[in-house]
């Protein structure tokens, strides 16, 4: 017999206790560091999401017969679609050359975040999937254009697709240990060198080398060890960097500082600098439970050749082989990284749009690109760097 829930609307993810929140990240399977109530809390509370920043918080809770949560996730009404990573700027633009308004839109994903991980919050799989249809009644019924979830784990995208959504394949590009699955380990990062290609194991000791002729030396500060100076400096780098590009940062110091002191034991900042003087800095969020460390953010100050090679693909991987993590991602696109030791990973989403025949074309298209992502997938792999593929 089905557990009756009442559906409750919340303005944001601070709304709910954290206890109640966490419980729910605890119970469910799949869930990463970037679903616990401290992050996506506060990206509320410091300017990130709101009121002018085009993310606008929804939460949809689920209570049980005595009023405790059941089930919860965070949604977001979209204004457009930066900070997503799943790229849809072209449904967008045949809305509008259609007279029609894509926007807002309804989206599940984690804010400026592309990493796979379960986002339907419960206490059972019942209560999760009672919580993803009403989730779609809420997207059907309050008049957006369309829904959007976004990397899934394999459990929830087979949800989605039994609910009718239709099904986006994107590739990523992440590093692994072989002891992952079970095979020999590499022992260390010299260890990991030596099962790449004899080019590429070259190309990244020249690289690595070009860091150390610039008098560049790295410091790596876990936890309670990055003080409101590092992060300050952390800061400045990122922002420099996003200036750069002419973009600007989603996210800002007091978010970072927040983060930094209600997750410290996820957090990992790589500081390089060159005598005295820090030039650049990157952040690598860690899950010590899923020994998995994520490569989120970096910036310099300071124009350094093969810098951000070192600082966003050598050193987290190093650390990672030295405190026994066995896989790191890199963050969104990239065939680069192929050549770092990276490879070739896909990632779903499901969407669901209100307006049928565009419903029909998107669907028709993404049958077709789903085709060309897994034969894309496929010819990367037949490129690895490695000797042999570590399997």
């Amino acid at each position: 017999m089905s557990e009756d829930f009442r559906t409750e609307l919340l303005s944001g993810v601070s709304a709910l206790p954290q206890a109640d929140w966490d419980a729910l990240v605890a119970a469910t399977p799949g869930s990463t560091p970037f679903q616990r109530h401290a992050w996506l809390s506060a990206l509320e509370t410091t300017g990130c999401v709101g009121s002018g920043t085009g993310w606008q918080p929804v939460v949809v809770a689920l209570r049980d017969g005595s009023g405790g949560v059941a089930a919860a996730c965070a949604l977001y009404v979209k204004a457009h679609s930066y900070g997503e990573y799943v790229f849809d700027w072209a449904w967008a633009q045949a809305y509008d050359d259609h007279g029609l308004a894509y926007y807002p839109k309804l989206i599940l994903a984690v804010p400026f975040t592309p990493v796979t991980g379960a986002k339907l919050l419960g206490r059972s799989p019942e209560a999760r999937r009672r919580l993803l249809r009403e989730v779609l009644r809420v997207a059907r019924r309050s008049g957006f254009s369309s829904f959007h979830a976004l990397f899934l784990t394999a459990e929830e995208s087979a949800w989605y697709t039994a609910e009718g959504l239709a099904a986006r394949t994107t590739l990523q590009f992440h590093w692994r240990n072989p002891a992952s699955e079970g095979a020999p380990s590499w022992t260390d990062f010299d260890a990991f060198l030596a099962g790449l290609r004899h080019d590429k194991r070259k190309k990244i000791r020249q690289e690595q080398r070009q860091v150390r002729d610039a008098g560049v030396t790295f410091r790596t500060l876990h936890g309670a060890a990055i003080g409101t100076d590092d992060w300050a400096f952390f800061v400045r780098c990122y922002e420099t960097t996003y200036a750069l590009h002419g973009s600007t940062p989603y996210l800002n110091l007091d978010f970072f500082q927040s983060i930094g002191a209600t997750l410290p034991e996820h957090c990992l900042l790589l500081v390089a600098s060159r005598g005295e003087q820090p030039v650049a800095s990157a952040l690598v969020m860690l899950d010590p439970a899923a020994r998995t460390a994520y490569g989120r953010y970096w910036g310099a100050v300071e124009s350094v050749p093969a810098l951000h090679f070192d600082a966003c693909y050598y050193q987290p991987i190093g650390w990672c082989l030295d405190h026994g993590y066995v896989r790191f991602e890199g963050g969104a696109q990239g065939e680069h990284k192929m050549a770092r030791g990276l490879q070739p990973v896909e990632t779903t989403s499901a969407h669901w749009l209100a307006h049928p025949r565009f419903a029909q074309a998107v669907d028709a298209y993404l049958q077709r690109e789903t085709h060309a992502v897994a034969a894309h997938g496929e010819d990367l792999r037949e490129r690895l760097p490695f000797r042999r593929e570590p399997s």
